[in-house]
């Protein structure tokens, strides 16, 4: 609910608040300009009557002395062009030069405060700061979330880049926000006198005053006894007039003086109400804090990439390939939920399908992310589960609440049940997922409608067959000719290759494409992403971790061929000058955080191709250590030459190589407990564990680093909440 009250309203808001950071930014620097040109005049001890004696001998006629918020020191007076105000040297009371009030920081004030609109526009300001606040609350939540709750806030976010960024700018600048915003309602409800300003008016003017020969200025007692520092306003009588006084605002209240015995008259203290709207307008404004004023406009300008971040995060979302679903309903009214577990996409092509189909046959369908799983479903009858797995038989991130909030679900009696797994079945837990969801739904008390089916390679003619099934145990005819919904791609042309392991049944080679000549924003890709290759139109893409980044200029993967692979075979047989269709997924999960913490990264085989383009990127010279498994130095070793010139250069710090298809077979697990203790102590030390391979290694490793952390009272899995214990898993 958060989540969608914080997008739309943002959404919503976006321009009112863009208008205001950016009024807001360009208003901060008003007190840091001022403070500069009165810096000389700051930090004195006089007395308000030396002064105001000092600047009634040197100016005709002085009306008023003011302090501004930051220090200056102005008189107003009449000379020959009338009504003049200078700055004055508070030591001298000498004129510093004319004072002319900015016409822009006037201008941008009036436009900040009502657009020139009047109270309509001091309304709309006031409403966009009100919606700054919920912004600012609801974010901060939806992080302690996402983060793991409120003690993990400071914890390194994951995901992509636009998420992160906006989340990392968000955390630093929440505090200004909500002083800021919350300042600013309150000024608003000021003007609109919902809350008082503890203005009372004027000072009641003496009853009684001495009247007489005036004394001289530096000799009234009461003046003597204001300090400088205190002084907002000092207004002179009336010249010749022996019956006016002195008025006086200082930063504890308002009175007057009496110009014959120096008394002050009628005093007043500032009331509470006048004290918290001082301490509100101090806090918005930055008036007579240089320092902070900077901080509001770093913070405003905060504000402007949050709301340019929002929107491309949320544009990115709105463009995934999702499929639009017509006649998608409210699942409070639907006979069939459709629950959608997927993590490239591809499943949302078959809920389409299935989506379609039912429609046809006239049932009301409600199709969601399976972690949209609602308490209730008032009038299901068909519950359809469609779960891809990720890695070693996890949930896709768009599931991976799903079997906790099953706990909650009000299972009505006649709802029967459908999971539709899919994977790949050269993987050992290629469907995990769907059967522990398979299961978990039997032990919550729904009925099976059909038994667990599992889907190889995106398989359409199995699914068409499971929709056969389907059909018939709904006694219906359910035709899901399915055709698989692809990403746009863009054309990379092979530019060189590197072939490996030409002796074992397993071969190897290092593929680098030349990039597109143009580029749209989602082609662009970091060390570690994925691209996304379609070997035929009617297949599922294959997913290939990238070993350089676009800053690179070119497009590297490492390939192994395995027998039958359609995708992996045609990569095999590319040349220099042919051409693959490919689209890049980003991987923000698996990428070394952003700080200078050693890196310990651990693979085997192909799995080493994220970590040469960390590598290769590693300028930075960031401790990173490389421990890495192959079958055979003789013809299987992957960026030999590279890694030896990586760590000539100390791009690549150390680690250790392991082969098994030698007399003295080692696996890269042997080579970890050969080095215990460092990894203990790298660990210890704040180290990011990342693991790229196959599953059985994946597996092995995680029980190795176990053992290794034990003596620490940690393992991989506390490692992995904290962000420090990565995997890409295939």
């Amino acid at each position: 609910m958060f989540r969608i009250s914080h997008t739309y309203l943002a959404l919503v808001a976006a321009l009112f608040v863009s208008f205001m950071a950016i009024t807001g930014s360009i208003l901060s620097l008003e007190p840091v300009i001022s403070w500069s040109q009165a810096s000389s005049t700051n930090g004195l001890n006089g007395s308000v009557a030396e002064l105001a004696n000092s600047v009634s001998g040197k100016f005709s006629d002085p009306q008023k002395l003011i302090r501004k918020a930051s220090g200056a020191f102005l008189v107003y007076y009449y000379g020959d062009a009338g009504l003049t105000a200078d700055h004055v040297d508070p030591l001298s009371g000498s004129s510093l030069g004319i004072y002319s009030p900015s016409d822009v920081f006037g201008f941008v004030t009036e436009l900040h405060r009502s657009f020139f609109i009047g109270d309509t526009g001091r309304l709309i300001t006031g409403i966009t700061a009100s919606i700054m606040v919920f912004l600012s609350l609801t974010g901060l939540a939806l992080l302690a979330k996402r983060l793991g709750g409120w003690r993990r806030l400071l914890r390194q976010p994951q995901g992509p880049a636009q998420q992160t960024s906006h989340i990392k700018i968000g955390r630093l600048s929440i505090l200004l926000l909500v002083v800021t915003a919350l300042s600013g309602v309150w000024m608003s409800l000021v003007n609109f006198d919902v809350l008082s300003d503890g203005s009372t008016g004027y000072v009641p003017f003496p009853e009684f005053v001495h009247g007489g020969e005036p004394t001289a200025i530096d000799g009234l007692v009461a003046l003597q006894g204001i300090n400088l520092g205190d002084l907002r306003e000092l207004v002179f009588p009336v010249a010749g007039d022996v019956t006016d006084v002195f008025s006086i605002t200082t930063a504890s209240g308002s009175g007057y003086v009496d110009q014959v015995t120096g008394t002050m008259l009628s005093f007043i203290p500032n009331s509470t109400w006048q004290k918290i709207y001082q301490a509100v307008y101090t806090l918005h404004t930055g008036q007579g804090y240089w320092w902070y004023a900077i901080l509001l406009g770093v913070g405003a300008l905060g504000t402007l990439f949050l709301v340019y971040s929002g929107m491309r995060v949320w544009w990115q979302r709105t463009r995934l390939p999702i499929p639009k679903l017509a006649n998608n309903i409210s699942d409070s009214k639907a006979d069939v939920i459709i629950l959608v577990a997927s993590q490239s996409n591809t499943t949302w092509g078959f809920a389409a399908t299935l989506h379609k189909a039912l429609v046809k046959n006239g049932h009301r369908v409600s199709t969601a992310p399976m972690n949209n799983l609602q308490r209730v479903y008032p009038q299901a009858r068909h519950l359809f589960i469609l779960a891809a797995t990720s890695g070693d038989g996890g949930a896709p991130d768009n599931a991976d609440k799903f079997l906790t909030k099953l706990e909650m679900l009000n299972v009505s009696p006649g709802m029967q049940f459908a999971v539709l797994g899919f994977g790949d079945r050269s993987f050992p837990k290629y469907c995990g997922f769907a059967g522990d969801v398979d299961a978990a739904l039997q032990a919550r008390g729904l009925r099976r409608l059909h038994n667990l089916f599992e889907i190889d390679r995106s398989s359409a003619s199995q699914f068409a067959e499971w929709g056969d099934d389907v059909g018939t145990s709904m006694n219906a005819l359910l035709a899901l000719d399915h055709t698989p919904i692809h990403p746009k791609t863009a054309g990379y042309v092979l530019i060189d290759r590197h072939d490996y392991g030409h002796k074992h049944e397993t071969p190897k080679v290092i593929l680098r494409f030349k990039l597109p000549n143009i580029l749209n924003g989602r082609q662009r890709f970091e060390a570690g992403d994925l691209i996304g290759i379609v070997s035929s139109r009617n297949s599922a893409p294959r997913f290939y971790s990238l070993a350089s980044g676009y800053a690179d200029g070119f497009l590297e993967i490492c390939v192994s061929k395995h027998p039958g692979g359609v995708c992996s075979g045609l990569l095999h047989e590319l040349k220099p000058g042919d051409r693959i269709e490919g689209f890049i997924r980003e991987n923000p999960q698996f990428r070394p955080h952003a700080n200078m913490k050693p890196v310990v990264m651990i693979g085997a085989g192909t799995g080493i191709a994220p970590f040469a383009g960390f590598l290769r990127g590693n300028t930075r010279k960031r401790p990173m250590y490389l421990y890495w498994g192959g079958r055979d130095p003789a013809n299987d070793f992957l960026y030999e030459k590279n890694l030896s010139e990586w760590h000539a250069d100390n791009r690549l710090t150390g680690g250790k190589i392991a082969f098994s298809r030698i007399a003295q077979k080692q696996y890269v697990q042997d080579k970890l407990l050969e080095d215990a203790a460092f990894i203990r102590t790298a660990i210890a030390d704040g180290a990011q564990v990342m693991v790229c391979g196959g599953v059985a290694m994946a597996r092995d490793v995680r029980t190795v680093i176990n053992d290794i952390c034990r003596p620490m009272g940690i393992n991989h899995e506390m490692l992995k909440q904290d962000g420090r214990f990565l995997e890409d898993v295939y």
